[in-house]
């Protein structure tokens, strides 16, 4: 069966790479990239490397959650269901550190977009019968600050990324077990992969995109993971493990959504 799955910053790295795994099996592929001319061409591409004609695309810059609400909007009048949704986009160094706002860009683009498109979408993801959510964790995770999530005080880019991959596999954990509707996983894709975000960041890497976008497939489509929701997938170790010890916190988390709506609202 044909599933009509979204993958956020999949203009290039694993996202793009999964985009064209899922798109030659035939399914509905929509990628987003925040570059029109960029998203144009990447949707020919997979076209003409899938033979599937139903690929297609959303722009938005997800470092401006108005943009992220908007885009929401855009994919909820365009598409009769979501099957999949994988929030993959993510950013580790960049030219701003913050945005217009005054928050962490990391914070913004790792954690507050997904949490803001994905809470949007969410009756659209309800209207399909085996829904899935992949939200892109990390092995680099770290206590949140409640000053740094809110941009009152600098945070390094390092910690900036762990703490706002800790902020989105709490999340996730928080959204599974609240609505059992859906089905939520936070997943480690693999450390040190080789996309231009690693070799921005590091100069180097450990392994191919490919084993990160094989995961991000499987996890999309596999009937190996029916039922499993509000866990942790750890790609390096090839399974199931355990998260931060923070994202079994119940204060913790209560404490970070609240925080996270205020932000948002």
């Amino acid at each position: 069966m044909k599933k009509t799955i979204l993958i956020t910053g999949s203009t290039d790295g694993i996202g793009k790479l999964t985009a064209i795994k899922l798109a030659k099996d035939g399914h509905h592929v929509y990628i987003h990239g925040r570059n029109s001319e960029k998203l144009n061409l990447v949707i020919k591409e997979i076209k003409e490397l899938s033979n599937n004609d139903f690929v297609d695309g959303f722009m938005a810059d997800l470092s401006d959650l108005e943009g992220v609400k908007a885009l929401a909007a855009a994919i909820s009048e365009e598409l009769p269901k979501l099957d999949v949704l994988i929030n993959n986009a993510g950013v580790y160094k960049s030219k701003i550190d913050k945005t217009i706002k005054g928050l962490d860009i990391r914070f913004v683009v790792n954690y507050l977009a997904p949490y803001t498109l994905t809470n949007m979408l969410l009756p659209l993801l309800k209207k399909s019968d085996k829904n899935r959510i992949i939200n892109l964790s990390s092995a680099a995770q770290s206590s949140v600050s409640i000053d740094g999530l809110l941009g009152k005080r600098q945070v390094f880019e390092n910690e900036a990324y762990a703490q706002s991959k800790l902020a989105l596999t709490m999340w996730s954990f928080y959204l599974a077990n609240s609505d059992r509707d859906i089905q939520v996983i936070a997943v480690n894709p693999g450390s040190l992969l080789n996309t231009n975000m690693v070799k921005e960041a590091f100069g180097h890497h450990w392994s191919s995109a490919d084993k990160g976008a094989s995961i991000l497939y499987n996890l999309a489509l596999s009937e190996e993971f029916n039922g499993i929701s509000g866990q942790y997938f750890n790609n390096d170790k090839g399974g199931f493990g355990k998260a931060h010890p923070d994202a079994y916190e119940t204060e913790k988390i209560s404490n970070l959504i609240t925080l996270t709506e205020g932000i948002i609202n």
